[in-house]
């Protein structure tokens, strides 16, 4: 074995594990740091004007914009592949993976066409950025309430029908660096009722960047892959949905590795 053998092992372990020490911490803070200047700076001009004017898909440019400043001034890269796969007037649903903060801003920004979002309830305590989901077709969803959930989802579903994709991290929460948990129903039951494709959708890399529990975080490059979409057309039972969430679980776990 060659010495350039040996170390290319040890050079992908370390680029598969989350970052330690104070410089990581501190490019941690730096980021959550820049996420509260850009809301303060620029949410709170950009709303009440889309307000004033009764205008509120202005606001989708800024939350637009603001999103891919925030991953440029964390250091962070976007490499997308897969865009090739979508048809410019077709609506989809969009399921992904969930491993980091850094996932909301590059499904927003970088699927190459505006989009809503399920986000967790949590969000709307958030200070400006709560009463901003409103403005950009993001939805607050209470898993903790059954009936809440249903009628968030049957709302979304709804805006689906007028032409609006969405984007949904199907697992319910951020999972831990290297997993990948079982998928919810809600977003698939979402896209059938809506008539709309499913398209599967990984995010790598950002568990090692920017991961969940990690308080750490270092530049680099976020990979999103969008695959083929997988119609809906013709399912409607327990069973067609079980098979559409294993399906697309197992597309998702495959090109994460």
């Amino acid at each position: 074995m060659t010495g350039n053998e040996a170390a290319a092992p040890l050079e992908a372990q370390s680029n598969t594990r989350p970052p330690t020490g104070l410089r990581a911490r501190l490019f941690y803070f730096w980021s959550l740091f820049v996420a509260a200047i850009l809301l303060l700076i620029f949410g709170p001009p950009a709303i009440s004007i889309a307000w004033l004017a009764r205008r509120r898909e202005w606001v989708y440019p800024w939350a637009d914009w603001g999103g891919r400043m925030w991953l440029r001034l964390s250091g962070m890269k976007i490499s997308v592949r897969g865009l090739e796969h979508l048809r410019a007037e077709q609506t989809y649903v969009f399921i992904s993976n969930h491993r980091s903060y850094l996932d909301t801003a590059t499904i927003f920004c970088y699927v190459g066409r505006r989009i809503g979002l399920l986000a967790k309830k949590e969000l709307l305590k958030v200070p400006i950025l709560g009463y901003g989901m409103t403005y950009v077709n993001v939805m607050a969803i209470d898993r903790s309430n059954k009936e809440r959930a249903i009628a968030t989802v049957q709302a979304a579903t709804e805006r689906i029908h007028g032409g609006v994709s969405f984007a949904v991290f199907a697992e319910g929460t951020r999972a831990r660096p290297g997993e990948l948990l079982p998928f919810k129903k809600g977003a698939f039951y979402m896209a059938i009722e809506a008539g709309v494709p499913v398209v599967p959708v990984a995010i790598r890399n950002t568990d090692v960047l920017m991961g969940k529990g990690t308080g750490t975080a270092r530049p680099g490059t976020i990979e999103m892959i969008l695959l083929e979409p997988i119609p809906t057309a013709g399912l409607s039972t327990d069973e067609d949905v079980q098979h559409l969430i294993a399906r697309v679980h197992a597309l998702i776990a495959a090109e994460l590795g």
